[in-house]
Formats: structure tokens, C-alpha cells, sequence
């Protein structure tokens, strides 16, 4: 029987555990795609208790709580620190199967040097060991970037943040991790929110712009790319349930924005054609920049309206849309790459059985101008487990090219994130372990250390191009 959690965690042949410890194992880590707080990494935050950075905001453990039978009050509640992590130790103790298993027990044992089991039994042991060590020197939230070996930060930042964490940090030369802001404009496309007029009057204030139609919104956004730019982001972030294609005229659109402005009601297909024409004028803005468009989408929010009204969005209550976008997603590409406009971009959606689709519809817009110009992105969400990962690596494998593949991100709102870029690199390893002891792939070292290399970091740092700190 193989040990839980030895050196050779998940790496099941002699070719995976050579290329995980030689290739993959100390490569920095470029983190282009997560939700942590710029403030909070120039302020160089220190925490009082795990509960605080292991469970706060962390919507993935409040919904194994919540599938657990645990009561509100010890997720979202009014329960202590203690309480909480107590519950939560006596729920992951049995989470066979699920991620957050490994992922907590690699983060003890990367941060706080706990080679134990965390369950019930051990809750308090754990508990007071890991207190202990966030008192100490080297646990703050520089210290545990640091320890870490993280080269690229990217946050996650609407068009009127400010960015004044970003500028203190780019001035701060006590820190050598680059933390540089990404585009994430949501707000200013979903025009069927109820507060959208009110985030109208929001961007018009710090654009210096007067929103009264869809000409002055676009030009508010282009003065806070440019201000965005300036401040050194380079990549742009879309969240949506599906990607829209639906070409309208000017003058339709305009008239939609109009009703809008007005107060008016707009039907699904109004809201669709006002999308479009949106992100077709921020893609093309983003070629203008020289920006990458990430584009997220089949994730259907907010679905529990008892709990939405009483905790918020984010809290762990949205799932897997199965609407299949290919067609529109197609279509809106190739309306970019039509005119010229066309961006690199990274393709995610949250349900896997559009892997094959996304693998194939890219290959329709690759070309010489960069190596996999338009990216598969990393299993993502409710997708970032053993198996998430290996489908997704092995559709890319099968119908892209693997080797060109920018790799892992948190996408996470915790500092203790990022042993999950090792849990990536152990499994792509032992993917690519399997094939060559398979007879699938030649046990060619240089070649495979170069892939597991490119995929773990020099693909990244290559295709996105990060100004160093």
C-alpha cells in the first residue's frame, strides 16, 4: 500500500517522479488568474487564526460544510474561530474524493509542517500548532507569498478601482513578487443588474465621462484601460454564463443602451445584443493594448434565492450551466479575427463536457503570431480536481497542443493557495508518466523536462510577458 501524502504523492510510475522532482517540482509560480486583496499584500497582513485564511471567503469549504449538515452560524455565522474550525476539520476528516482533502492536507504540510491527518480527533493539535506559526516571523501574507516562491501576482479588479494598492506595491521594493492588476469589467456589461445605473454614475465619476449612450460608455472604459495599462495590466477577465454572438446595427444598440437609461425592462434578446456589441469593442480594445482576454463562462450563480438574500453572492451557491455556447463563442472569435482584432485569449468553461469543443474551436484561430494564441484554460472551479485536471489536460493533449499550454492559476481568494499549483503539476506528471510508460510517448528527457517545465512556467511567463518587479 502506498503512504498518504509521501514525496511521491500521485506519482504512480518512475518517469512521473522523475519529472515531477527534476522538471516541475521548483519552478516559480506565475499566478495570473486569482481574487486575493492587493491591500492586504501591501499592508503584509498577519492573521490571528487559520480560520481567518483558511476558511474566510473560502466558498469551496462552505459548501462541503453545507453538504456535511453543518449549521450557517458555523460557516457564514456568528460562531467563534475555534468553533468553526473544529467543524470544519470533523467535515474534511471524511471528504474522500474531494480535492479540498489534498489541498488542506498539502497546505499543512507546506506552511505549517504537519504530516499528520486532520480530522476530528486531531482538530484541537492542529488548531494550536498552526496559530503558533502564524504568530511567528515568516507567516504574514508577504511572508507566505514568499515562502511560496510566487513570481506574478494578478488580482481581479473592476474598471473604477483606483489601483492605489497596485501603485504602493510596484514603488515597494521590499517585496520582489510583482502584483499587477487584471481587467474585470462585468459591471459595466451586465446592464439587467439592478444597481446598473447606479455603477453607470460610478464610472462616469472617475473616467471624467458623462455616460448618456453606448458611445460615451465605451469611451469611459477605453480612458480606464489606458489608465488600467499605464498601471501595467495586460490581461482582461470576463465572467459569464455564455459567450454571446448576436450582431446588431449601431443604431440598435444605441437604442437598447437608451432604454436602458431610461429605466426600462430589456428582454434576454436586447441584453444579448448589447453584449455582443460590447465585447466585440473591448476585444478590440485589448488588441489595441496588446492585452489577453480571458473569457469564463457555463457557470449559472446565485441559484438558492433564500441564501443569496441572506449571505450574498460568492457564498457557494452557483453550479454548472450545461448550456453549450460553441456556436456564439465561434462566431464572436471569428468576427475579431475577421477585422484583425482578434486577442490572445484564454477559453475556460466550468462544465467539462465542453472541453472537447473549446480544444477543437481554438485550433479553427491558432497562427504563427503566438505559440497556442488562443489558449484551453486550466480545469477551473468545480472542475480543479484529479479528474477535472486529467480530462482537461488529455482533451488539450488529444486535440491541441499540450505542450504550449500556460498552465495552472489559483483562481483563489486565500494566500494558502498555492500548493494547488503543485497538486497540478503532480497529476500533469503523472499523465505524462503514464503515456511514456505506456510506449505512448519515447522516454525522451530533454523533451518531456521541457514540456513539464513549459507547462509548470516558462509557457507563461512567455505567452503573457509580465514586466519583472
Amino acid at each position: 500500500m502506498k503512504a498518504f501524502m509521501d514525496k511521491d504523492f500521485l506519482l504512480n510510475t518512475p518517469t512521473a517522479v522523475r519529472l515531477y522532482h527534476e522538471a516541475a517540482e521548483n519552478c516559480p509560480i506565475i499566478d495570473y488568474h486569482c481574487h486575493i486583496s492587493p491591500k492586504e499584500i501591501y499592508e503584509d497582513l498577519k492573521y490571528d487564526n487559520i480560520t481567518q485564511v483558511w476558511l474566510g471567503g473560502d466558498h469551496y469549504k462552505w459548501r462541503l460544510m453545507r453538504c456535511a449538515g453543518v449549521e450557517e452560524k458555523y460557516i457564514t455565522g456568528d460562531a467563534s474561530a475555534h468553533d468553526k474550525f473544529i467543524k470544519w476539520a470533523e467535515v474534511v476528516g471524511k471528504a474522500i474524493g474531494n480535492p479540498l482533502y489534498h489541498w488542506s492536507h498539502l497546505e499543512l504540510r507546506r506552511y505549517f509542517g504537519y504530516e499528520g491527518i486532520l480530522n476530528k480527533d486531531t482538530a484541537e493539535e492542529v488548531w494550536n500548532l498552526c496559530n503558533e506559526k502564524l504568530r511567528s516571523e515568516g507567516f504574514s501574507v508577504r511572508g507566505l507569498i514568499a515562502r511560496s516562491n510566487v513570481e506574478t501576482i494578478c488580482t481581479t479588479d473592476d474598471p473604477i478601482d483606483s489601483l492605489e494598492w497596485h501603485e504602493k506595491l510596484a514603488a515597494d521594493d521590499t517585496i520582489k513578487t510583482a502584483v499587477l492588476p487584471a481587467w474585470r469589467p462585468d459591471k459595466a456589461m451586465n446592464l439587467e443588474k439592478p444597481d446598473y445605473l447606479d455603477y453607470l454614475g460610478k464610472l462616469s465619476q472617475c473616467s471624467g465621462v458623462e455616460i448618456l449612450s453606448f458611445e460615451n460608455l465605451k469611451e469611459a472604459l477605453s480612458i480606464r484601460m489606458d489608465y488600467f495599462a499605464a498601471r501595467q495590466c495586460i490581461l482582461s477577465d470576463h465572467g459569464m454564463s455564455y459567450v454571446m454572438y448576436a450582431p446588431a446595427s449601431d443604431e440598435e444598440v444605441e437604442a437598447i443602451f437608451a432604454k436602458r437609461l431610461a429605466g426600462d425592462t430589456l428582454s434576454d434578446e436586447e441584453q444579448t445584443i448589447f453584449k455582443t456589441a460590447f465585447m466585440l469593442f473591448v476585444g478590440r480594445k485589448y488588441r489595441e493594448l496588446g492585452w489577453i482576454m480571458q473569457l469564463h463562462y457555463g457557470v449559472q450563480r446565485d441559484n438558492n434565492p433564500v441564501m443569496f438574500d441572506r449571505v450574498g453572492p460568492d457564498t457557494g451557491f452557483d453550479c454548472i450551466d450545461n448550456h453549450t455556447p460553441i456556436a456564439q463563442a465561434t462566431a464572436f472569435l471569428g468576427a475579431l479575427e475577421a477585422t484583425g482584432d482578434l486577442p490572445k485569449t484564454i477559453v475556460y468553461s466550468l462544465n467539462p463536457s465542453d472541453n472537447q469543443a473549446i480544444d477543437t474551436m481554438n485550433g479553427c484561430f491558432q497562427n504563427a503570431e503566438s505559440v497556442s494564441k488562443i489558449q484551453h484554460g486550466s480545469a477551473w472551479w468545480f472542475n480543479d480536481h484529479f479528474t477535472g485536471m486529467t480530462d482537461q489536460l488529455t482533451s488539450l493533449a488529444s486535440l491541441g497542443y499540450l505542450a504550449g499550454f500556460v498552465g495552472m492559476l489559483t483562481d483563489s481568494r486565500s494566500f494558502l493557495s498555492y500548493p494547488r499549483h503543485e497538486y497540478f503539476r503532480r497529476i500533469l506528471c503523472r499523465l505524462l508518466g503514464q503515456w511514456v510508460e505506456d510506449g505512448m510517448f519515447p522516454d525522451d528527457e530533454n523533451t518531456l523536462n521541457e514540456i513539464v517545465r513549459g507547462v509548470s512556467y516558462e509557457n507563461a511567463k512567455r505567452y503573457f510577458q509580465f514586466a519583472s518587479k
